[in-house]
């Protein structure tokens, strides 16, 4: 029989641990006879005690038994659920260690997974630490006394963790998810049930404008609307100084938030704002990033690696609401943008003609953004500079395989995920781009997601 390598450690056995380094998922890592072991909850530097929860051949996980040492980076979380809720997976160290921790991300990412040698700056962190989201979607359901609640999904399940005061967002948005429970329990409103799909509340959607103020309201339903609507509207409309309140219909069995349907109870069924001097108008569908100081500092960021001319043509796939590309085009001659979401090309095309910019100035296109660039290339179009901004499965081959037929001077890449950048941005390299830049930006403080910019150049 061929020789078989067994794993040093059992279930539930106890070892001793000093943590090296966090992982990209947040986990601590220590090792054990030479087997990497990731413990949730822990900081570099820690000396634990750890009981094994899993062990596999190459790796095991573990949870804290008992904390020996604290590493130097490690502070007391100031949430009382943000082991449970898992969103604040990093919020037991201090920003300070966070910071580098993301660094070391994409270091890593860059370095094991795209194999690229290719110096990482130091993460630019987040002007705001706390109550910096600007949306936020909370799933209504009971908790074991019987009340109405929202909160946050534990980890790996749907079971709602209660969440009266999430330090991540404004504190108006928790103060209405509490008064909303009153008012659901008052008018008998009942949550919605995943395994029966029955139920009527399904989530509270809240979106603030930054730097308006402007505040929007959606309840997600399962139906055609809420029991005692008007006067739920009109009470948190009163109390919270609503700019807009909007019923979403979604009465399918999935788990995706939003259904395709949406109409408007109270307001204008918008709410405006500026992101990097951009004036946008947005409802629930478009996608924005959630933390406005720190996308300005990002977009900054690959507006100056663009580094557009008076004469270029700018591509931007990925584009969103085209708030990117919008916030270059005082520096080129002209941009054209791709997405798949029909709501976010129409915010793009209403702010281009807010702006008084012609179809020949910006133009936006409603289609994937691996058929565009597809077609593009094969058309023969031949623009300056191109910035993507995928999601976090990345760039598709077809997409690639376009930038490079096209062949830009500049490919500015915009990432969630420093796992799919540096595999991207790998391609690229092989095919002829030269990696002058990647930039990690902290878009999601106190989480262990970061943003990152690459700058390409042809080689």
């Amino acid at each position: 029989m061929p020789n078989q390598t067994f794993s040093p450690l059992k279930k539930n056995q106890l070892i001793e641990l000093t943590i090296d380094s966090l992982s990209s998922d947040g986990n601590g890592v220590g090792r054990f006879e030479g087997l990497a072991v990731f413990v949730p909850s822990t900081a570099p530097g820690d000396k634990i005690t750890a009981r094994v929860t899993k062990a596999l051949k190459n790796y095991a996980f573990a949870r804290v038994e008992k904390l020996l040492t604290p590493g130097p980076g490690r502070c007391e979380p100031d949430c009382p659920v943000c082991g449970p809720c898992g969103g604040c997976s990093l919020r037991h160290i201090t920003y300070q260690a966070e910071c580098a921790a993301k660094s070391g991300f994409v270091r890593d990412a860059f370095a094991r997974l795209g194999g690229l040698d290719t110096p990482v700056a130091e993460v630019l962190p987040s002007p705001l630490v706390e109550r910096y989201r600007n949306k936020v979607q909370l799933p209504v359901g009971r908790d074991s006394n019987g009340h109405i609640v929202t909160g946050f999904y534990a980890g790996r399940s749907h079971r709602i963790i209660r969440t009266p005061d999430c330090r991540l967002q404004p504190e108006w948005m928790n103060a209405l998810a509490a008064r909303a429970c009153t008012l659901f329990e008052e008018y008998g409103v009942e949550p919605y049930n995943e395994e029966t799909g029955k139920g009527r509340i399904r989530h509270l959607y809240m979106r603030q404008g930054w730097h308006s103020g402007q505040r929007l309201l959606c309840f997600v339903v399962n139906g055609n609307g809420l029991p005692h609507e008007a006067e739920i509207c009109r009470q948190l409309q009163k109390e919270f100084g609503l700019t807009t309140v909007l019923i979403n219909r979604n009465n399918a069995r999935t788990n995706v938030i939003l259904g395709q349907t949406t109409r408007t109870a109270v307001g204008p069924g918008v709410i405006e704002d500026t992101l990097a001097g951009v004036p946008l108008r947005m409802g629930v569908h478009e996608f924005y990033q959630v933390n406005t100081p720190a996308a300005e500092l990002l977009y900054a960021t690959a507006r100056r690696y663009a580094a557009l001319q008076p004469d270029d043509f700018l591509l931007d796939l990925y584009c969103g609401m085209g708030t990117i590309g919008l916030s270059m085009l005082p520096d080129c001659r002209r941009l054209v943008g791709v997405e798949v979401v029909p709501q976010a090309v129409e915010a793009a095309k209403e702010t281009a003609a807010r702006l008084g910019l012609s179809a020949e100035q910006a133009d936006f296109y409603c289609m994937d953004a691996g058929t565009a660039a597809a077609r593009f290339a094969a058309e023969g179009t031949r623009p300056d500079v191109i910035v993507v901004d995928p999601p976090r499965k990345g760039c598709d081959e077809a997409t690639l395989e376009a930038l490079v037929d096209m062949a830009p001077r500049t490919i500015v890449m915009v990432s969630c995920n420093p796992a799919t950048a540096a595999r991207d941005t790998r391609a690229l390299a092989d095919a002829g781009y030269r990696v002058d830049a990647v930039q990690p930006v902290d878009l999601f403080p106190r989480t262990k997601h970061c943003e990152t910019v690459v700058l390409l150049s042809k080689g």
